[in-house]
């Protein structure tokens, strides 16, 4: 399958927002072993999230943490919840998910671009 490079306008329709982390608990009724997460957007609101990130970290650490995630794909049903972002990460060859977080603080809602 041959690749072809986004242009800046395409770039420019994902919507990548700063948010912290308010709150996290294991998400026992997903197939994979996930978290619930709550994260504050500050002016674009809180949103929910399911993140496959429970090899690396555990819900108390991940309260306060500043994460990178998409705010313009379409809610999607994960099991009895619905997710309202995509919080990003680097995925491992193993699977494991290191979370993309701003090098210092910054207001939450603070676009990436």
């Amino acid at each position: 399958m041959t690749k072809r490079n986004l242009t800046w306008q395409e770039f420019q329709k994902v919507e990548m927002y700063v948010g912290t982390i308010e709150s996290a608990e294991v998400f026992k009724e997903a197939r994979k072993s996930s978290y619930k997460l709550v994260v504050d957007f500050g002016p674009r609101g809180k949103r929910k999230s399911s993140a496959q990130i429970t090899t690396l970290y555990n819900c108390e650490d991940l309260i306060g943490k500043q994460v990178i995630a998409v705010l313009n794909f379409p809610p999607k049903q994960i099991a009895n919840m619905m997710s309202e972002c995509l919080v990003l990460g680097a995925v491992q060859v193993d699977n494991r998910v290191t979370l993309l977080q701003p090098e210092r603080n910054v207001p939450n809602g603070t676009r990436i671009g």
